[in-house]
């Protein structure tokens, strides 16, 4: 990480690499670049990681809880003050448009204004115990599943369903009482009573008066929203309430980040596997289980030493026995990528990949490499101590058609924040590009592309908005990630299976 305040204790440690990762990536829905991105997400995290401590101090002085935010809403609140003041000093440039003009709007006023103008989800929020919030928070707006959520705050896992319903019900209810202190005109205050009605039952239909007044009111709707359980409409209820501007988007990039298994944060302080939250941790093999799997490879590789081969065939892979160049093959007709794995791979993988006998790391005894679960599916990824990676197919045998740029924006003990900008010299209705890593990082976050990584290999698929690129036209994806012993940057991409050059 940056230079953030230092950690009190192991707890708190755990807590501010879970924290960083979803502040970083609401500071870059902010901004205008990486830079920015990270420049903002430092000073928000620091001034709310002291504003947490000093309302801790707080209660412990006086003894009474005041109302506040879990940590990763309040921090993220931190982010849209602190755009703010960027704001107000001469920084807006830095800012996204879209922001400066809220930053600028009566929408921005209701967070800074009369604590009962506010939104009523923030307030509802707020009026909950911390447990209960960040329970409610880390479910339906950072999306991980519940099981790791009970292990995060040390609840009973078979009763954490019930718990999490019982959390819905109070703050539904804290939403319905501060929707009625709020103050509001007599029509808002006619149908007050009508709407808790309608939100309580699942099958009641919504009057086409109460709809009618919901399209014009946005403090009523907001409460709907809010006190409306079922329905699949609280998460966005929630962030859209909590944060303010931007709120879906972070919503729908944590959704993403949750389902492609590539949250941030550990679920263990004391045992740092450097795996996403979504994936178990892969068990850790003492000596005695390297040198055995060191023996069964060096078997596995002679019995294949020794079979015979027809040359003509063409469709084995020629095994050696010597531990190491065991070449991959690829399914009939499809592009093996042409990365070149160099590096030396860490002992565990964080997921089973081919690797040689020498360095003691998991093997797979079959002779074929696990295909990428992208669209554009690969060959495997070959052992961290082989110098030959796939052979190169037609589609990679010809002149590069693209040039690729990758840049390490931020690097901190364990993790990094790096750029991949690509520019095609041929007009794209869609892109994939790829890329093998050589000291075993992990991706954990991606922006502006959907990330999906087998082993040492990454793939980034285009979204929506950004897969038409035209002829000599760039596009670009940024993400967080994992490393430990090195980041050495990867020089060999391609893009929808044809190989690029790298900038240097």
């Amino acid at each position: 990480m940056p230079d953030l305040p230092t950690p009190q204790d192991a707890a708190e440690a755990a807590l501010f690499s879970e924290c960083w990762d979803a502040v970083l990536s609401y500071a870059d829905l902010c901004t205008s670049g990486s830079a920015a991105a990270a420049q903002l997400a430092t000073e928000a995290f620091t001034h709310g990681i002291h504003e947490a401590r000093s309302a801790a101090a707080r209660t412990k002085t006086t003894g009474r809880r005041t109302a506040g935010l879990p940590r990763i809403p309040l921090l993220l609140n931190s982010v849209r003050t602190t755009a703010a003041a960027w704001e107000a000093h001469g920084q807006g440039h830095r800012l996204d448009p879209d922001l400066r003009l809220w930053l600028n709007s009566e929408k921005a006023a209701r967070y800074t204004g009369p604590p009962l103008h506010r939104p009523v989800a923030l307030r509802g929020l707020k009026d909950l115990q911390e447990p209960d919030a960040a329970l409610l928070w880390l479910v339906e707006v950072e999306a991980l599943p519940l099981p790791a959520v009970a292990r995060r705050l040390g609840l009973d896992p078979v009763a954490a369903a019930e718990e999490l319903g019982q959390v819905r019900g109070l703050f539904r209810d804290r939403c319905h009482r501060n929707h009625l202190d709020t103050p509001m005109d007599a029509d808002c205050r006619s149908y007050a009573r009508l709407l808790d009605a309608v939100t309580r039952s699942p099958g009641a239909e919504t009057p086409d008066d109460l709809s009618q007044h919901l399209a014009r009111c946005v403090e009523c709707a907001e409460a709907a929203a809010c006190l409306r359980l079922h329905g699949g409409g609280l998460p966005a209820a929630l962030a859209g309430g909590v944060i303010g501007w931007g709120g879906l988007a972070y919503l729908e990039r944590r959704r993403r980040a949750a389902e492609a298994g590539l949250t941030g944060g550990r679920t263990d302080a004391a045992a740092d596997t450097g795996l996403a939250e979504m994936k178990e941790a892969a068990p850790r093999i003492g000596r005695t289980g390297l040198l055995v799997a060191a023996v069964i490879v060096s078997g596995l590789a002679l019995t294949v030493s020794l079979m015979p081969f027809d040359a003509g065939n063409g469709g084995a892979a020629v095994a050696r026995g010597d531990a190491g160049d065991r070449r991959p093959v690829a399914d009939p007709g499809v592009p093996s990528p042409s990365a070149t794995s160099r590096g030396e791979g860490s002992l565990v993988s964080p997921e089973p990949v081919d690797a040689s006998a020498g360095t003691g790391s998991k093997s797979d005894p079959e002779p074929q490499g696990t295909a990428s679960s992208s669209p554009t599916r690969t060959a495997g990824t070959p052992g961290p101590g082989s110098k030959d990676s796939a052979k190169p197919s037609e589609a990679t045998k010809g002149p590069a058609s693209c040039r690729v740029k990758y840049d390490i924006v931020d690097q901190w003990p364990d993790g990094f924040q790096a750029s991949v900008t690509v520019t095609s010299a041929e007009p794209l209705d869609s892109w994939q590009i790829g890329w093998t890593f050589d000291d075993g990082q992990r991706v954990t976050q991606m922006w502006d592309g959907t990330a999906a990584q087998n082993g040492s290999r990454v793939t980034a698929s285009a979204k929506d908005y950004n897969k038409s690129v035209a002829a000599g036209g760039s596009f670009a994806v940024g993400f967080n990630g994992t490393w430990y012993g090195g980041n050495t940057a990867p020089d060999t991409f391609t893009l929808n299976g044809g190989r690029c050059t790298t900038a240097g």
